[in-house]
């Protein structure tokens, strides 16, 4: 697969690159955060969100709307999944990372998606991106030996536990938390999650 940059003209069909905000304070307090191993996801950190640039993300990010900031970090290789939601979400690279994207529309009628049709991008650390709510994404994968690190903006209780059981049919099969729709690939074994990710289980070495 070929590594693209976020800079690369084929990033602009699934976000832009965002210079408006100094992400220094951030990228900083982000250098406290666990790099474990595996995966790990905060949606919501209070350190981050009581930074005065979190203010900035909200009201020109976001249009005033509440917001939350986290943080995805970690190890990881392989694809395993793709997730959109109804809004776009802002990323911050802390470290050196690679973005494996789709496109929503790709997703097909019987709720399947071809995971030859994603593409590769690089992220340089310090880059603020903004991700369209139609791209497909999931946690970033590694640019180097050391993990990464990748700040997570998104509209206030994205990702958070469900507050009912949606039905097992239609897109709705396809909602594990709030504001989110997944396709797992098998080899990935998430539990709950719908097997929509045909193909190959894409790895970043």
């Amino acid at each position: 697969m070929k590594l693209k940059s976020v800079f690369d003209d084929e990033f602009c069909k699934y976000g832009k690159i965002l210079t408006q905000y100094d992400t220094t304070e951030l990228r900083k307090e982000m250098e406290h955060t666990p790099l474990p191993e595996d995966v790990i996801y905060i949606p919501s950190d209070e350190r981050l969100e009581s930074l005065l640039v979190a203010k900035k993300f909200e009201q020109y990010g976001y249009g005033g709307l509440p917001i939350q900031i986290g943080y995805c970090n970690g190890n990881n290789h392989k694809l395993n999944a793709l997730e959109y939601h109804r809004s776009s979400e802002i990323n911050v690279a802390v470290t050196d990372l690679v973005l494996l994207l789709g496109k929503q529309e790709d997703i097909t009628k019987e709720w399947t998606y071809d995971t030859k049709k994603v593409e590769a991008f690089f992220v340089p650390a310090g880059t603020a991106i903004e991700v369209y709510a139609t791209t497909l994404h999931y946690a970033p994968c590694n640019a180097g030996e050391k993990g990464f690190r990748c700040v997570v903006i998104l509209p206030k209780g994205t990702n958070e536990a469900l507050p009912f059981v949606p039905p097992k049919e239609g897109e709705e099969r396809l909602m594990t938390a709030q504001n989110k729709w997944l396709l797992a690939h098998k080899d990935a074994q998430i539990e709950g999650a719908y097997e929509g990710l045909m193909g190959e289980n894409i790895q970043v070495d």
